[in-house]
């Protein structure tokens, strides 16, 4: 009888790792205790750390990809209504985590990207993969005139990203969620405003 994989276990177990101590604070020896597993699984699963750090990316933006389809596939809502939506389900994330953690994405591509061209290609790979949705709504509310279409879609996704992480790393900082309405706020009565009808 095969012995059962700990691959899922340690990926969860270094995820709550890297979100705490990042990604050059998280040893094997601290990922392998935070799993409960002998240290061997650690290295029958991954060559490298660099290589377990892209495993545990993979996981975290499957996960992202859910909430981003919950948000912007709801078909009650509006397309700038999406938009919101997703910011919202986020924050709310966000808020269950005490305004302690952000995004693992925004997290790697800070530490990582400059150290690890693995993890560097594979969070622009990301980057472009997760604008995609947010361009296909913001072109629909900008084809249905709800908001204006003074900039492309894809620009306006790109900022929309990009801000947000900026406005995340921010409520770390400050452990509140002051920067995050503060964008929503702002975002969607300037850049976002509903085109008067």
């Amino acid at each position: 009888m095969p012995k059962p994989s700990h691959r899922e276990n340690i990926i969860a177990a270094g995820l709550r790792v890297m979100f705490r101590a990042g990604y050059n604070g998280s040893s094997v020896r601290d990922i392998v205790a935070e799993a409960g597993v002998p240290q061997g699984s650690f290295t029958n699963h991954f060559r490298s750390k660099e290589g377990f750090a892209q495993a545990v990316l993979d996981h975290y933006f499957a996960n992202v990809r859910g909430l981003v389809r919950e948000a912007l596939d709801d078909a009650a809502l509006t397309p700038r209504q999406r938009l919101r939506r997703y910011l919202d389900i986020i924050t709310t994330r966000l808020e269950a985590d005490h305004w302690a953690r952000g995004c693992l994405i925004g997290d790697l591509s800070l530490e990582a990207s400059g150290q690890s061209e693995a993890l560097r290609a594979q969070l622009g790979a990301i980057f472009e993969e997760w604008r995609a949705p947010f361009t296909t709504c913001i072109a629909e509310a900008q084809a249905a005139g709800e908001i204006a279409a003074t900039f492309e879609a894809t620009d306006l996704a790109e900022f929309l990203l990009a801000s947000w992480q900026g406005a995340i790393l921010r409520m770390k900082v400050e452990r509140r969620p002051a920067p995050l309405e503060r964008f929503k706020r702002i975002a969607f009565d300037t850049v976002f405003k509903e085109a008067p009808r």
